[in-house]
């Protein structure tokens, strides 16, 4: 009986000894397990490269006084929009004015000379004519045929004279109507008026400063791209156009030229593209950013 109990306490003593263990490394492999630091996710590349660059409109020019005069009238302000054309500023013309009219009577009267000599010439030319026939008959003179004959030649003499005056008067009034046209200070294309550098009565020259025109559209963006893109973008090739101050508005371009050659200096392409429709936030002289599809 009492080897029984011996061997059976023996038996539970090994059983448990087993059991701690087996349980220990389960118990450190779980704690090592909850301890362990949980891996966040790798961001996703964008599909697309991106820079920035500046808006800018081909046509933007001062507009310069082509000759000397008073500023008479104004018809412009700074911000004002024009159409090609469209009237700016008016120098004083009257004197000029004055001048075209004194001279379009005189060149009324050098017509009427001209008509009356062209007249005078063909009856000296048929009476020319007639006495020719009557020397013929010994009915004058040679004298007298001579001087029939010098008399219509004189009359030609006259006549083309006339004709000279007149066509130098005509060359005199379109000089003077050039001389008009130069009052009229006009945009050179649609756009609109940036700066203004005269006020009425203000005395100019030949070459002074008026306005700053600028055109609105189409609004260009130019900007540069490693030189890996060489081959890569393209004329025609789509782009997207974002407004730096309003980074949710944007607007498509396409591109419209791309250096055929990279920098050295900078390892760069210059690239300039077009854009559509545009938000009013992408106006010129501004700076936006551009996204360019990666290749795929």
């Amino acid at each position: 009986m009492n080897k029984r109990m011996l061997f059976s306490l023996a038996l539970g003593a090994l059983l448990v000894a087993g059991c701690s263990k087996t349980d220990a490394p389960t118990e450190v492999a779980a704690a090592a397990t909850k301890t362990a630091p949980a891996t966040a996710p790798a961001a996703a590349a964008p599909d697309y490269y991106e820079t920035s660059g500046p808006l800018v409109v081909e046509n933007q020019v001062d507009v310069l006084a082509q000759r000397e005069g008073v500023i008479a009238q104004l018809g412009a302000e700074i911000g004002s929009r024009v159409q090609k054309g469209q009237l700016l500023a008016q120098l004083d013309d009257r004197q000029i004015q004055a001048n075209k009219e004194a001279l379009q009577s005189r060149i009324l009267s050098i017509e009427a000379n001209v008509k009356t000599w062209e007249a005078e010439a063909k009856v000296l030319e048929n009476d020319y004519e007639r006495d020719q026939q009557m020397f013929k008959e010994k009915l004058i003179t040679e004298k007298q045929l001579d001087h029939s004959r010098f008399k219509m030649i004189g009359s030609g003499y006259q006549l083309e004279r006339e004709r000279h005056l007149l066509k130098t008067a005509r060359a005199e009034l379109r000089s003077l109507e050039l001389e008009m046209e130069k009052t009229r200070i006009t945009a050179p294309f649609a756009g609109v008026v940036a700066r203004r550098y005269v006020r009425n009565g203000q005395r100019v020259v030949l070459n002074d400063r008026l306005f700053w025109v600028t055109a609105t559209e189409p609004v260009n963006v130019h900007f540069t791209l490693p030189d890996s893109f060489l081959g890569k973008i393209v004329a025609g090739q789509e782009i997207t156009v974002l407004a730096q101050s309003a980074p949710e508005l944007q607007a498509k371009a396409r591109v419209k030229t791309v250096s055929p050659v990279a920098d050295p200096a900078s390892g760069t392409i210059e690239v300039m593209a077009v854009l559509g429709p545009a938000p009013s936030a992408m106006q010129p002289g501004t700076t936006a950013t551009i996204r360019i599809p990666k290749a795929r």
